[in-house]
């Protein structure tokens, strides 16, 4: 199946549909050959955007991921990376949980000496920082696009009234703009990408790269009878995982999908991505991955996506409501 290439957002960027992320994996359960090995099965089926963050693994998930790239030998251009700043990994009054300029013009720089880059083609605020004014986090934001050290910049878990109020900062100062929003959005969290966003899309051209298709893992089904050793809700720091992976009301929405999915001849996992990137508002669906053969389960949703007629939407939009 071949790899299908979206605008993100209102930019001329194109990002594969499917794209390949380093939460969780990279550091804990992922890093050296293993690592290489997944981005290269990635980077082979047509993944073009590979997503990070200065706060996964405290700068190690940055290191891996740059290792990685330099040994697999990747030109520059073939492929569009990112990184995202707000919690820190330096303690110091503003080193944690800010958007100030301080942090962040040193932030980027320090994400660029892990990854071993001179530029990221895209860098998000992490999280909304409630103490900085939003014009000088606009400001820094637009001030890192400018100095070239990133290409775009964008948000990730705003509320929509932030992300516009920046926006307007951006319009108002001829500044660079936050073009892309990376929100959590799968089959059993869906309000802010469908309802609360809704008015961004065409509004101000907001595209998204999602994260979390899999809800945690909860819709690949391997949850449905308690927590299995070894997974991520095993984790030390992933007690929060346990109680969400083990919520009967969920189960029983994913014992329904699951009839879905065999219906549709495919795995639960493969139907929940496909479903995320059916969303025309969606750039691209970031996937994570521990194992090789999880890469390539993943990007057998790209086969589910014609499948999914309004009758199939409409039985899973009943499923989940």
């Amino acid at each position: 199946m071949e790899m299908e290439y979206r605008r993100l957002g209102g930019t001329g960027l194109k990002v594969s549909v499917l794209s390949f992320g380093s939460w969780v994996t990279f550091g804990p359960q992922l890093a050296g050959n293993l690592a290489e090995e997944c981005l290269a099965t990635a980077y082979d089926a047509g993944v073009n955007f590979f997503d990070n963050a200065e706060a996964y693994s405290a700068g190690e998930s940055e290191r891996i991921m740059g290792q990685a790239i330099a040994a697999l030998g990747w030109p520059r251009h073939s492929y569009v990376i990112s990184t995202k700043l707000f919690w820190g990994i330096h303690d110091g009054v503003n080193m944690r949980n800010t958007l100030n300029r301080k942090y962040l013009l040193q932030a980027i720089d320090g994400s660029l000496d892990r990854f071993g880059l001179d530029f990221v083609d895209l860098v998000y605020c992490h999280r909304p920082d409630p103490e900085t004014p939003v014009e000088e986090t606009v400001w820094a934001m637009s001030d890192i696009v400018s100095s070239g050290k990133a290409l775009y910049w964008g948000t990730s878990e705003w509320p929509a009234e932030a992300l516009r109020e920046a926006w307007d900062v951006a319009e108002r100062h001829h500044l660079h703009k936050p073009v892309v929003e990376q929100p959590q959005y799968n089959l059993l969290w869906r309000d802010r990408v469908e309802q609360e966003y809704a008015p961004l899309y065409d509004g101000i051209g907001l595209g998204l790269t999602t994260w979390s298709p899999l809800c945690s893992g909860l819709l690949t089904g391997k949850y449905l009878d308690g927590v299995p050793e070894g997974s991520r809700a095993t984790l030390p720091g992933y007690e929060w995982l346990r109680n969400l992976l083990t919520d009967p009301e969920r189960n029983e929405k994913v014992r329904g999908l699951q009839a879905v999915a065999e219906a549709l001849d495919c795995t639960l996992a493969q139907l929940a991505i496909a479903w995320c990137a059916k969303n025309p508002h969606v750039s691209t669906v970031i996937t994570g991955a521990s194992r090789v053969e999880q890469v390539q389960e993943n990007l057998g949703a790209l086969e589910v996506l014609a499948r999914l007629t309004d009758d199939v939407l409409a039985r899973v939009d009943a499923l989940t409501a």
